[in-house]
């Protein structure tokens, strides 16, 4: 639904401004105006009432384009489900939709050609509608690699999937959230561009699994940490050998451990 939206509206002008660290997984928020307020869709989909405001707003800057705009929107739409009177895991969803558009914002702003911005699309979408519906309880928190990336630094993926089972959402669900998709898109660098294109990813996904482990750490007492870092070990065991070192991105299953 909110990709076929996209797909109909006009072709992009050229865009001039180059835009990378600022989607780089971080805090980003669209720019909004100091009057502009972030109104909850209530009464229709997200995808539709974005689809209405490209229409009425103007372009933040001279060479965005509609699908930047959309994409914008659909991030700002985002932040009442980002709020502490959500749940852990509403809000991990709603960080993990934001990030995924934010590489998708990213794809456009750089004129990409390659299918990574349709695969970020595809992969917020259901998470947007989850969040809608009030239905974020029916998707699994172990979620398969995409085609278009790979299991590598199966160290980090070991650390995420633990926390995971370890219930680390509830310390730090949007350093989860950013972690995961940082993973896949450094990933999917690493196989179209080289590992130098790679590495600014991988170390922004370092950094946010460290301060969910600190989190984590800190909210529990050392039993439960020790426990922890067994499944971190188990994880890594069964990651391991999924990472080819080949630089082939084909997408990965992600199973528990048993």
């Amino acid at each position: 639904m909110f990709h076929s939206a996209i797909q109909a509206m006009s072709p992009k002008p050229p865009v001039c401004i180059m835009l990378s660290a600022i989607f780089s997984l971080t805090l980003m928020q669209p720019a909004l105006a100091e009057s502009e307020t972030v109104q909850a869709v209530t009464t229709t989909s997200i995808a539709d009432y974005c689809r209405h405001d490209i229409q009425t707003q103007t372009p933040s800057y001279q060479h965005q384009s509609n699908q930047q705009r959309m994409l914008n929107c659909m991030v700002a739409q985002l932040q009442p489900y980002q709020q502490k009177d959500k749940t852990a895991y509403q809000r991990y969803f709603a960080y993990k939709a934001q990030a995924w558009l934010n590489y998708a914002i990213h794809q456009d702003s750089m004129n990409s050609r390659s299918a990574a911005g349709d695969v970020a699309i595809e992969m917020a979408e259901p998470l947007l509608q989850a969040l809608e519906t009030d239905t974020t309880q029916n998707i699994a928190l172990h979620q398969d690699i995409p085609s278009n990336s790979a299991l590598m630094r199966p160290d980090l993926w070991a650390t995420l999937s633990a926390l995971k089972d370890g219930n680390g959402i509830a310390s730090a669900p949007r350093e989860m959230a950013f972690s995961e998709v940082a993973l896949i898109w450094a990933a999917t660098n690493q196989c179209t561009r080289g590992w130098r294109e790679s590495g600014m990813h991988f170390r922004m996904a370092d950094r946010w699994l460290e301060q969910a482990r600190e989190a984590y750490v800190n909210a529990h007492d050392a039993q439960t940490n020790v426990n922890l870092e067994q499944l971190i070990v188990r994880y890594y065991k069964q990651y391991a050998p999924l990472d080819t070192g080949h630089d082939v991105c084909r997408g990965q299953v992600l199973t528990p451990v048993s």
